[in-house]
């Protein structure tokens, strides 16, 4: 999905015709703190969201590449299959009000999609993907051969918490779960679109037959970066007021082990 519009335009449709913890080597190698003194690459932002008046509004913002911007647009590559109301969707036909079925079969309509471009081979800032083998979590789990980003986490206890009581599994970065054969790592040597999307609320969602989040900042992500870049986040979802309405984690998350520069 690339919004061929200007940063602030507004309409009833989106046009058609032609994004957790501290930043790691693969987002420039700078900490959240070192931000408001270094100068660090900087990246385009797109995104579209149906604001709480039923408007939507389709922005572009370029701000740094770093894990805290990059998170919230780099789960799924162009052309993975998200289920709902309407049967799948391809995650770049997506309309803001279309309604998405969560793990538990309740549909709930996407109040947001962001995007960006990402080149995983791109020398000193790389950012390899994964891919996710057919059947590799059992029959049609996935269904085909799906790409996935730094961002993408599948709700899969890993082995080390299987004895934990919760009484819900746990959300675990597919990069953890790389194994060479069924989930491998790949790094095109050209630019590959990825996207993320946000619900009402933090929730779980079919994506190629897997169950994977849709985005949220974490409970303490923001608390120790500086303010400017608190708002500069906060103005790429015009659909809330302030970060609290992100709500709670829903599901817990496993501790990422593996950097996908590691």
């Amino acid at each position: 999905m690339m919004f061929n519009v200007a940063p602030s335009a507004e309409s009833n449709r989106v046009d058609r015709s032609t994004p957790i913890s501290p930043a790691s080597s693969y987002f420039a190698q700078t900490s959240l703190k070192e931000l408001g003194h270094l100068s660090v690459p900087q990246r385009s932002y797109e995104f579209v969201a149906r604001r709480p008046d039923g408007t939507i509004f389709m922005g572009q913002s370029r701000a740094p590449a770093v894990a805290l911007f990059e998170n919230a647009f780099s789960a799924f590559a162009r052309g993975t299959l998200v289920q709902t109301t309407n049967g799948e969707i391809a995650v770049e036909d997506l309309q803001p009000g279309d309604h998405i079925l969560d793990v538990d079969g309740q549909p709930s309509p996407v109040l947001w999609i962001g995007s960006s471009s990402f080149i995983p081979a791109d020398t000193g800032r790389r950012t390899p993907l994964v891919r996710v083998m057919a059947d590799s979590f059992g029959q049609g789990r996935p269904s085909g051969f799906p790409t996935f980003g730094p961002a993408a986490r599948v709700l899969h206890t890993p082995m080390a918490m299987r004895g934990d009581q919760s009484p819900k599994p746990v959300l675990t970065s597919l990069y953890d779960l790389i194994d060479g054969i069924n989930i491998i790592e790949i790094s095109p040597p050209t630019p590959v679109q990825l996207f993320h999307l946000c619900l009402k609320r933090h929730s779980v969602v079919c994506v190629n037959g897997l169950e994977l989040e849709t985005y949220h900042p974490g409970q303490n992500t923001l608390r120790d970066i500086p303010l400017h870049m608190r708002d500069k986040l906060l103005s790429m979802f015009p659909h809330i007021k302030k970060l609290d309405d992100f709500g709670p984690l829903n599901y817990r998350r496993a501790v990422q082990v593996r950097t996908p520069a590691a």
